[in-house]
């Protein structure tokens, strides 16, 4: 099984496809490596690194307009595969695309992502189109 921990090319160059002008959310879901694996060899836990990636990333975040709207402890795997077992679940809405990509680039970020690079040991990003309910449970208006 194939650990995902940052976006590879080819998919980051189609997510610079879809519009960049509209809001999105981010569903993440994270599961932390036990002992962080630094490149400098510094000794961390997984979720400290984490930690450390949240508090330096965070301004960043927050000034291109980021929020956190949605965060969960996730429990138990009722249906899928129960390998994918995950330390964090959250959704992160911003204010368009471009300022996703405007967090991706911004050198302040860049230095904080070796804490996730360092804490993540698979994860998965998913790219949402905010809606609204429908009128019925699973619909979309």
């Amino acid at each position: 099984m194939a650990d995902h921990v940052n976006p590879e090319r080819e998919i980051f160059a189609r997510f610079k496809d879809l519009p960049r002008d509209q809001p999105i959310h981010m569903l993440n879901l994270v599961r932390l490596k036990p002992f962080a694996d630094y490149e400098d060899g510094r000794s961390a836990t997984g979720a400290d690194a984490y930690r450390a990636y949240a508090r330096e990333s965070g301004p960043v975040f927050e000034r291109l307009g980021g929020k956190q709207i949605w965060i969960a402890e996730p429990q138990l795997m009722l249906t899928g595969p129960q390998s994918e077992a995950w330390d964090i679940a959250f959704i992160a809405e911003y204010p368009s695309g471009q300022a996703f990509i405007d967090m991706l680039r911004d050198p302040d970020y860049r230095e904080a992502v070796k804490h996730r690079t360092a804490a993540v040991a698979d994860s998965r990003l998913l790219r949402l189109k905010p809606g609204q309910p429908g009128a019925h449970f699973g619909e979309i208006a």
